[in-house]
């Protein structure tokens, strides 16, 4: 049970409230730094065992290490209550953040002192500015022995007056920190004690919530996230914009265009006391809350008295700029790990998907079997996926595409703008590489132990796949950070993957002598003793054509020879494809299947005779 401090208040006085958020480039600490806030703030008793990274409460937020979800949590200081939101770093996340800044009255901009802004931050720090907010910079990890805060703190400088910031924006309270070991000063050379320093920075620099001037109007608050409680049902979370709201009181929500969609008593309200919610009796202005009761309101639209009329206006989200095709699992081994197996299960679970993540949109397919279900990027579609394969679904899942727009008559496509931090000897091949993917280098500048670090501007379609191969070719060193960047016309044609695929003739379980024999014919992501069928693609072939092999032939028998003499033959390791690998690497013509249990590679049409009849069409359109 947590330990929360209780402050008595008189009706009609009602605690001082701050609302922030805090964000920055993945990686760059915020997680870390909250679970310091929460220790110093007094949310864990003296003798409570803390978690590490206790905002990251999603198994494959805590498996990767990256935030996913955006978080809320609050923490009380000096008499007042300070709600904090942890907001994902990652770009495919991007339309968490949108929604969560529309929420808060000031932002806590996290900037690593040895990376300095990167593209993420770029991102996020834009979406605040354009809403008016005034950021306060925290440069994190001074204690690091790469750190260059002061090159830093000119680099995030650069960055607000690049993206349009004004003088009182630019004017930003600047703090040195370790979050790992829980201090922050306003020199580099503090004390470097604790955190005071960033609690009284929030209170003094954040305005307290305009909303809570407003208690007398009527009830109105801006639906930004919903989720759902297995006791509760739907939950609707954000912030009351004005009036106050009870438990138990009647009322509506309107959509965007002011639509009335349902009417509905508020069964439980629920507020934000250190991480956990807690049900309280009565909402007001500012603060951020929970409520449940609703069957149809959704993100973005507004919760209001039955005498309010005007919907809130809502935070516009950038257009998604990927798309894949989910499928049924049609492959010879469905339904053999997982029991959602049906179109029909598919389309309610991406429905419900789409509903609470409006970065995503589902579209249904003319076949009814298949789902083209757009998004940011590979990692939102692999974190999608892999979610719903350990809810026990089996899905056939195609090669992203990239959404193109026409406009003026022209075709035109998204740009990211990429990051790259490598190792000087590798920066010719990446440059290469890049080059051969549309990309425009930008930038090139050496900085500390022999890094160099490129800005380039590349089409998405050239980015899909490439983040194995650039591993690869950095021999794991090289680190890549994407963002988008704008439309540019389309930049022509763009070589896919080079390597041909070695496909199985055969249904069965495969053989350590077959692969054996094999392995000089290209490299192998399976393994011996594995189910195999006709169609599915075991490896990657040495040369540029696909190859059909058998994986079961075993080694002839004869009086002559016996069977035992060399079946201890050495198998080199497979190489195993992750599922964001094994998404990206496919073809067009190629589809991953995915299960509960197992992640398989496959050929759309799994027939010899049907794959060539489709490779003939389409070489005549």
């Amino acid at each position: 049970m947590q330990a929360f401090h209780v402050f008595t208040k008189l009706e009609g006085e009602p605690m001082e409230l701050r609302n922030i958020a805090i964000i920055a480039h993945v990686d760059h600490g915020k997680t870390t730094l909250v679970d310091e806030m929460l220790k110093q703030s007094g949310v864990y008793r003296a003798n409570e065992q803390t978690v590490e990274r206790a905002m990251d409460s999603n198994d494959l937020e805590r498996e990767r290490g990256i935030t996913i979800l955006a978080k809320c949590t609050s923490v009380e200081w000096q008499g007042t209550r300070v709600n904090i939101v942890d907001t994902p770093g990652h770009a495919d996340f991007g339309g968490e953040v949108e929604r969560i800044l529309s929420m808060v009255d000031g932002v806590v901009l996290l900037v690593d002192a040895a990376e300095g802004p990167m593209p993420q931050t770029k991102f996020v720090t834009s979406k605040a500015l354009a809403l008016g907010l005034r950021p306060i910079v925290v440069v994190n990890k001074v204690d690091k022995p790469d750190a260059e805060p002061d090159r830093a703190l000119n680099e995030v400088f650069d960055l607000f007056a690049a993206l349009d910031a004004d003088d009182d924006q630019l004017d930003f309270p600047v703090l040195y920190a370790s979050g790992r070991s829980g201090w922050a000063d306003s020199e580099l050379d503090g004390p470097r004690q604790d955190l005071s320093a960033l609690f009284d920075l929030v209170l003094s620099h954040v305005p307290a919530p305009q909303q809570a001037k407003n208690r007398s109007s009527d009830f109105s608050m801006l639906a930004t996230t919903l989720s759902a409680d297995p006791f509760l049902g739907r939950l609707l979370t954000g912030r009351v914009e004005t009036g106050v709201l009870r438990a138990g009181q009647t009322i509506k929500a309107l959509s965007r265009d002011g639509r009335e969609i349902e009417r509905f008593r508020v069964s439980k309200l629920l507020a934000f006391r250190g991480l956990a919610q807690q049900p309280i009796e009565v909402a007001e202005a500012g603060d951020i809350v929970s409520l449940a009761g609703m069957t149809k309101a959704t993100v973005a639209d507004t919760l209001c008295d039955l005498a309010h009329a005007e919907a809130l206006p809502a935070q516009p989200i950038d257009p998604p700029t990927i798309t894949v095709t989910f499928g049924i699992n049609d492959s010879p081994l469905a339904g053999r790990d997982g029991k959602k197996v049906q179109s029909r299960v598919i389309r309610d679970r991406l429905m419900k998907e789409a509903e609470s993540n409006v970065a995503i949109q589902v579209k249904d397919t003319p076949g009814g079997e298949a789902f083209e279900v757009a998004g940011r990027g590979e990692l939102q579609m692999g974190v999608l996926i892999e979610n719903m394969r350990r809810e026990g679904f089996e899905l056939s899942v195609s090669r992203p595409q990239v959404l193109l727009r026409n406009e003026g008559g022209q075709t035109l496509e998204p740009i990211e703008e990429v990051t790259i931090d490598v190792d000087e000897e590798y920066s010719g091949v990446v440059v290469e590489k890049l080059a051969q993917r549309k990309g425009e280098l930008a930038e090139m500048r050496t900085g500390n132990g022999g890094k160099t670090r490129l800005v380039a501007y590349v089409p998405s379609r050239g980015l899909i796949g490439y983040h194995g191969e650039f591993l690869t070719d950095t021999r794991g060193t090289g680190v890549m950070n994407r963002v988008f960047h704008d439309w540019s016309p389309h930049k022509g044609h763009i070589q896919g993957r080079r390597a041909g695929v070695l496909i199985s003739m055969e249904n069965g379980t495969s053989v350590p002598y077959a692969i054996f024999n094999l392995e000089d014919r290209g490299v192998f992501f399976i393994g011996s003793g594995e189910a195999v069928y006709q169609g599915m693609i075991l490896g990657e072939h040495s040369r540029d054509n696909d190859l059909e092999v058998n994986p079961l032939k075993g080694k002839k028998l004869s009086n002559v020879r016996a069977s035992g003499k060399d079946e201890a033959v050495v198998l080199t390791t497979p190489r195993r494809l992750s599922l964001e690998e094994a998404i990206a690497y496919i073809d067009n013509d190629e589809l991953v299947e995915v299960t509960p249990a197992n992640i398989r590679l496959r050929k759309r049409h799994l027939d010899p005779h049907e794959r060539k009849r489709a490779a003939k069409q389409k070489e005549a359109s």
